[in-house]
């Protein structure tokens, strides 16, 4: 008689990946481009024990913003990770992980999207929420800013105060960038004069200024009260961003130039920022992020957690995985499914008094809505 292994029965069987388009609520203005929808890479990872892990891979504007796009993504995972993995114990997460590293250098957003299948497989396994494999959540909630981004100083003023008042949100980014450094100056000055002390108003820069415009533009967002600056200048100049930080009092932000716990470690050597940018999908997954948030904590480094604009389901995997930080100063921007019109949920993230609040089921404690799933992906016809 065959005796089934732990491992037979805990193998890997299918992966699939899916593109699937959401509509959005409105034009999302970035300094590079205007998302007009979002478009979520769903995995569905099954397993010879018929338990389904889900994993979501996400970009922002494209190719416009960085190095991995949502078709690029599911070839990768369809032609490359997905047969590496099948087959193997979806129980050892980091044995998958490190064969896909042997496989593939890079494409750390579509190895962040199956390691999150992994792991929702494993929570589900064994009956608890993602963030119990991680160590366990310190905290069940998740502080959540909100982007404005009309571009209409007015209506951007209207609609903080909406959410002030709804208790949605208390912080407030504007991307900045594709104007002029005194248009984008006397925008966000307004706001932060209108909000006062009721909020945080910070800008994102996204990579779009020079070191000279940026240093005049900084001066002057200092001035106005403004709470904090991303990546105001390219990635790649990393000893421009640690003049910019070590010249202003205002809290300078690493987002892109801070990938994994390399960038991590090369930028608080040099003074480069006084904040970082957590994300899942740049890390390579949920444990990358954390090694380079170990880098920025031991570093005496302020902690944020940032997004891709994913939807519920990389939203919750990041959630769970900021929950189990020690410091999170600077709190979150998962604000990705409520840009959403519709969602492939079954039932959406809650955001009250401020905050997201975790789920509490096993793995993600998130289920798929196969009918709203059917009817968005993109290969439906």
């Amino acid at each position: 008689m065959k005796v089934a292994t732990q491992q037979s029965i805990t193998a890997i069987e299918s992966i699939e990946a899916i593109l699937v388009d959401l509509p959005t609520i409105r034009p999302h203005q970035l300094a590079m481009a205007t998302m007009q929808r979002q478009t979520l890479v769903i995995v569905r990872l099954r397993c010879a024990d018929g338990i389904e892990g889900l994993g979501e891979a996400t970009t922002i504007g494209g190719l416009s913003y960085g190095d991995e796009s949502p078709e690029g993504i599911k070839l990768t995972i369809d032609s490359y990770l997905a047969p590496a993995l099948l087959g193997q114990d979806a129980a050892n997460v980091h044995g998958a992980m490190a064969r896909l590293g042997k496989v593939a250098r890079g494409n750390r957003f579509a190895k962040s999207a199956l390691e999150t299948a992994l792991l929702d497989a494993q929570g589900k396994r064994l009956g608890v929420p993602l963030a119990t494999l991680l160590g366990g959540a310190v905290r069940d909630t998740l502080p959540v800013l909100w982007t404005l981004a009309s571009g209409d100083t007015a209506r951007d003023i209207d609609e903080a105060e909406r959410l002030l008042a709804e208790r949605r949100h208390d912080t407030f980014k504007l991307k900045i960038g594709r104007r002029s450094v005194r248009e984008d100056v006397a925008h966000v000055s307004a706001i932060k004069r209108a909000l006062g002390e009721r909020a945080r108003v910070t800008v994102d820069v996204n990579q779009a200024w020079n070191e000279a415009d940026a240093a005049t533009g900084i001066a002057m967002l200092e001035t106005a009260g403004i709470d904090l600056i991303e990546q105001p200048t390219p990635r790649e100049q990393r000893a421009a961003l640690a003049r910019l930080a070590a010249r202003f009092v205002v809290p300078i932000m690493a987002d892109e130039a801070v990938c994994g716990p390399e960038d991590a470690m090369e930028l608080a050597r040099i003074g480069g920022a006084d904040v970082f940018a957590l994300k899942i999908a740049k890390s390579g997954g949920i444990f990358g992020m954390l090694r380079t948030a170990a880098v920025g904590d031991a570093a005496g480094i302020a902690l944020y957690g940032g997004t891709m604009l994913e939807g519920s389901i990389g939203t919750i995997a990041a959630a769970h995985g900021f929950a189990t930080l020690p410091q999170l100063a600077w709190g979150t921007e998962l604000f990705g499914p409520l840009l959403l019109k519709d969602d492939i949920v079954a039932e959406r993230p809650v955001y009250r008094d401020f905050a997201l609040h975790l789920p509490q089921g096993p793995g993600l404690g998130m289920a798929l809505d196969e009918d709203k799933l059917a009817h968005y992906r993109r290969d439906r016809a």
